[in-house]
C-alpha cells in the first residue's frame, strides 16, 4: 500500500507493544494512520515503540494500558482513545495468550485466561468501540490462527477460543453492516513460540508448509492493511500461511 493511503485515521491496535502487533503498529503509521498502542505487562516495549513513532511523526502514537479480560476496562480504552484522537476508524484485536493445556491438567483458569483475551475481549471491545466505528463506517480485524480450523496438540482451550472467534468475526460482519466491516486474519508459521519448540519440531512444522519457510510479522500486517482498505469485504477471514493449512 502507498504511503500516506490511511492518512486521518485511527487505529486502535490490542497487544501491540511487542511481536506480531508492534510490527503491525508500524506498517500502519507508515501509511499515515495515528496508532493506539495497548498493552498490558508490556510497558516499556510500548514506550519505546511510542517514542520511534513518535520520532518520525508528531503526536501519532499513543499508549494506554488495560487488562483486556476485565471488562469494566474496556469502556474507559475506548474513552481514552477518543479523547486522545478525537474519533476511531480501525480496531484490531491482536491481543492474545497462547499455552498448552492437556487435558489431564488443565483448570477453570487456563479456561478463563484463554477465553478471556481471545474471544470474550474482541467480542466486549467491538461493543464498547460501536458508536464511534459506526460514526466513522469503521472496521474490526480480528486475529486468529490457523489452529481455529485445524487442532493443535494439547492447546484445546485455545483453538476452540480462536475457532469461536472465526465465528464471532463472521457473526458480527452480518450484525455490523453496513456501516462497519469485520474481518480476520489468520496467521500460520510466523513467530516461533515464545516458550520455544526444538529444532526437530520446527523442521517438521516447516516440512507442512507449502511455501517450506516461515512467514514474516510484516505479512500479517500487510494482509491487515489491504482488509482496512478493501471496502467490499467483510465476514472473511484471511488466512497467511504459506500453504500450511493445504497439508493434513
Amino acid at each position: 500500500m502507498e504511503q500516506g493511503s490511511l492518512s486521518g485515521k485511527v487505529a486502535l491496535i490490542t497487544g501491540a507493544a511487542r511481536r506480531i502487533g508492534a510490527v503491525i503498529a508500524r506498517e500502519l503509521h507508515a501509511q499515515g494512520c495515528t496508532v493506539v498502542v495497548h498493552y498490558h505487562h508490556s510497558a516499556a516495549e510500548a514506550f519505546q515503540l511510542q517514542a520511534e513513532l513518535n520520532a518520525q511523526r508528531a503526536n501519532t502514537c499513543y499508549v494506554l494500558p488495560a487488562d483486556l479480560r476485565q471488562l469494566s476496562q474496556l469502556p474507559s480504552l475506548i474513552s481514552q482513545v477518543i479523547e486522545h484522537t478525537g474519533h476511531l476508524d480501525i480496531l484490531i484485536n491482536n491481543a492474545s495468550s497462547f499455552y498448552p493445556t492437556p487435558l489431564a491438567s488443565l483448570t477453570e483458569a487456563h479456561w478463563d485466561e484463554l477465553t478471556g483475551s481471545n474471544l470474550k475481549a474482541p467480542l466486549f471491545l467491538a461493543q464498547a468501540a460501536l458508536p464511534y466505528l459506526r460514526e466513522r463506517h469503521g472496521c474490526i480485524i480480528n486475529l486468529l490462527d490457523i489452529h481455529a480450523e485445524r487442532p493443535l496438540y494439547e492447546h484445546a482451550i485455545y483453538c476452540a477460543a480462536k475457532a469461536g472467534l472465526a465465528m464471532l468475526t463472521k457473526s458480527l460482519a452480518l450484525e455490523l453492516g453496513p456501516a462497519i466491516r469485520v474481518n480476520g486474519v489468520a496467521p500460520g508459521a510466523i513467530l516461533w513460540p515464545e516458550q520455544g519448540i526444538n529444532v526437530e519440531q520446527q523442521a517438521a512444522l516447516l516440512a507442512k508448509i507449502t511455501l517450506r519457510r516461515m512467514g514474516l510479522p510484516s505479512d500479517i500486517a500487510q494482509a491487515i492493511s489491504y482488509l482496512i482498505q478493501a471496502p467490499y469485504i467483510t465476514g472473511q477471514v484471511l488466512a497467511v500461511d504459506g500453504g500450511r493449512t493445504l497439508n493434513q
